[in-house]
């Protein structure tokens, strides 16, 4: 009998958070998972084409909707996280990182930012959420030009860190993490910013799924998985009113 190792597609702000939970997952029970990070739209859509994923970790619920409503998952999943987004400025950049975007302005007004840094908004959740931001500074217009679009949050998110990118808008969750954290400042955008386009990550197990990938469905609801994701930045769903918990 083959060995029961699923294919777990997971939205690439997890890059950092989810190979903790899974590593405690595989110590606590010995089971093995196979784990694909990209941009939820891209996950989607290989899902409707037949990909094999047992799990999905959407960081749009709306990509879970529209499978489940095509019939393809056991139900209509759970809310895990919620998102949130920072400005990143790497070091050496004429920008300063602040939540009001400020810096960014006054920068782009001096004609400083060459290029900056978002998740493509085609098909990344991030990309979508970092565009409501800009435009909603009304600063849009005048970076559109300047955009370096990472094929997901993760992509863009090495733009902005190796310093490619004067500034990018990239997940708190990435951020976080020391290898990034290290390269720049940043700073938390309220979710009012992009209260349009909500980051609400929703994950959901599909008609095929093995007891691996239900086994790990459920860890990733324990209060272990939880203070992982908590701890990269990401707010529960039960705090969803806290608008800027860290």
């Amino acid at each position: 009998m083959a060995a029961d190792v699923p294919a777990i597609a997971a939205a690439a702000d997890l890059k950092f958070a989810l190979p903790e939970v899974a590593a405690r997952f595989t110590k606590d029970t010995g089971r093995q998972l196979k784990v694909s990070y990209g941009s939820s739209g891209n996950f989607a859509q290989q899902i409707e084409q037949g990909a094999p994923f047992e799990l999905f970790l959407s960081a749009d619920e709306g990509f879970v909707f529209r499978l489940a409503a095509q019939g393809r998952t056991r139900d209509r999943g759970t809310l895990y996280a919620i998102g949130r987004l920072v400005l990143f400025a790497p070091h050496g950049s004429p920008m300063p990182a602040d939540s009001q975007l400020k810096g960014l302005q006054a920068a782009v007004a001096q004609v400083q930012i060459k290029r900056f840094a978002i998740a493509n908004p085609d098909h990344a959740p991030y990309g979508r959420a970092a565009r409501s931001v800009l435009r909603r500074s009304g600063l849009w217009s005048a970076l559109e030009p300047k955009l370096v679009l990472g094929e997901n949050a993760s992509q863009a998110t090495q733009f902005v860190a190796s310093g490619a990118c004067q500034g990018g808008i990239i997940p708190l969750s990435l951020s976080r993490a020391p290898e990034v954290a290290r390269l720049g400042q940043f700073a938390l955008i309220p979710a009012e910013s992009h209260a349009d386009e909500p980051l609400r990550q929703r994950m959901v197990l599909m008609k095929s799924a093995g007891e691996t990938a239900r086994a790990f469905y459920d860890y990733l609801q324990t209060p272990v998985a939880r203070e992982v994701l908590v701890r990269y930045g990401f707010v529960l769903p039960v705090e969803d009113s806290r608008k800027d918990a860290l």
